[in-house]
């Protein structure tokens, strides 16, 4: 168990400093994205307009039906925190207004099962900027394709 601790500690500072995939689903796209590039990202859970991570989210539940039912019961989290490590997929669960995560693991590379831990406590400071980040993605959206860099 302290290690299991230890591992979404690590992952979850992982996911903090890569905060920077909160741009809409089309930005991405046209910013040469790919699946590989949702790795090792945090992104913003979006269903209007689609953000990156609402897409994998989606993605991620057609290939893990235990994922399906987990949001289901809770609904779709603020954001999405996704990472692959020693051929181990992960996925963490970002819900603001609850101030709690869930860590999702992948039980092996070539099953569709995965397993749950948590809630685990999100910190003042990593509400704050999850808050943060997504005001800002707010504020480019708002601003339109001029603020993201498209023509």
């Amino acid at each position: 168990m302290m290690k299991r601790s230890g591992i979404l500690l690590v992952l979850l500072g992982l996911a903090l400093v890569l905060l920077s995939a909160c741009q809409p689903v089309s930005d991405a796209w046209a910013a040469g994205w790919t699946e590989a590039a949702a790795h090792d990202q945090i992104m913003l859970v979006r269903a209007v307009p689609p953000s990156l991570g609402q897409q994998r989210l989606l993605s991620q539940s057609g290939v893990y039906p235990d994922l399906a039912g987990f949001l289901r019961t809770r609904g779709m989290p603020d954001f999405l925190a996704e990472t692959s490590t020693h051929n181990r997929h992960f996925l963490i669960l970002y819900y603001l207004n609850a101030r709690r995560a869930y860590s999702c693991r992948a039980k092996a590379a070539s099953t569709r099962q995965i397993e749950f831990t948590g809630p685990y406590r999100i910190t003042r400071r990593e509400d704050r900027l999850l808050r943060e980040f997504r005001q800002q993605a707010a504020g480019r959206l708002a601003a339109g394709p001029a603020a993201s860099g498209a023509p």
